[in-house]
């Protein structure tokens, strides 16, 4: 069964203000009972306070989060510190490991993709062989094409022993049906993140801009009416994709929102758990 958690990315302030220990209580307080670890430094300090969240809390360790080479603060590199993420990963008790994404710089040409890729496969073996799985998690320029064919399933087949873990607000925004999207790639889907797409509404300071005759505020406005919303507060069709994504062998599927427009994180966490609840899924928690 498939089972509703948070990405972790969301926590970092959180994580450093009170402690991971603290966040994830907050995060069980609400009714989540599994993370994914991202953007959150893995020191040894972090490590221990997260073990005791897994001990203490029950918090289930969906995935730790690492890149190829040296990428992402906060996030080790498999190529540096193979053996230090494969022993944070037993020491709570996860078995994957996931690709926020792959370097910008490697979007350049189709040869720096294949590259990308071989280096992926060759970690993934590694890691296969410590018994954790690597997958991969899109955004929407893995939806640009080569030859006809989208950079994601090129990542996909180039990369046989990597998993995807789907973001559905980055499927719509790829252009994609998030819960066709899924379908077809059944079987290869672990992970699942769930965010809403939503549509804001302009704020009157644009309208009155215009009013004096400044169209560039209502340009700049329009481009950014595209939002990370919580999990129910946008347009996707949650009764859609949730099913389809158990269906289709996610074992995680992960609240997470980019942009938390002034919010409070737990307020936004809370909104999207009762969402879900009214929606029918608590038995997914």
């Amino acid at each position: 069964m498939a089972k509703i958690g948070v990405q972790a990315m969301m926590l970092k302030g959180a994580v450093e203000e009170h402690g991971a220990y603290e966040a994830l209580r907050r995060v069980r307080e609400i009714g989540y009972g599994a993370i994914e670890v991202s953007q959150i430094p893995m020191t040894p300090e972090n490590v221990t306070e997260l073990a005791r969240a897994k001990d203490e809390l029950g918090v289930e360790m969906a995935a730790l989060s690492a890149t190829v080479g040296p990428q992402v603060v906060g996030n080790d590199s498999l190529s540096e510190r193979f053996d230090k993420i494969v022993a944070d990963a037993k020491a709570l008790d996860s078995t994957m490991i996931r690709i926020g994404m792959l370097p910008l710089a490697s979007l350049a040409s189709l040869d720096q993709v294949l590259e990308f890729c071989d280096e992926a496969e060759r970690m993934a073996a590694r890691l296969r062989d410590e018994g954790i799985e690597l997958h991969y998690h899109n955004h929407h320029v893995e939806f640009v094409k080569f030859d006809g064919t989208y950079l994601l399933d090129i990542i996909a087949d180039r990369s046989p022993t990597v998993g995807l873990e789907l973001d559905v607000h980055w499927l719509q925004r790829g252009g994609l049906d998030p819960q066709r999207a899924i379908a077809a790639r059944a079987g290869r889907v672990s992970m699942v993140h769930l965010k809403d797409y939503r549509i804001g509404h302009m704020p009157p300071e644009v309208f009155d801009a215009l009013s004096k005759g400044d169209r560039s505020a209502v340009y700049d406005a329009f481009n950014a009416v595209v939002q990370f919303g919580e999990v129910g507060e946008g347009n996707l069709d949650w009764h859609g994709i949730i099913p389809t994504a158990v269906e289709s062998g996610a074992r995680y599927l992960l609240v997470e929102q980019d942009d938390l427009y002034g919010r409070d994180v737990f307020d936004c966490l809370q909104t999207s758990y009762d969402n879900l609840q009214t929606m029918g899924f608590g038995d997914l928690f």
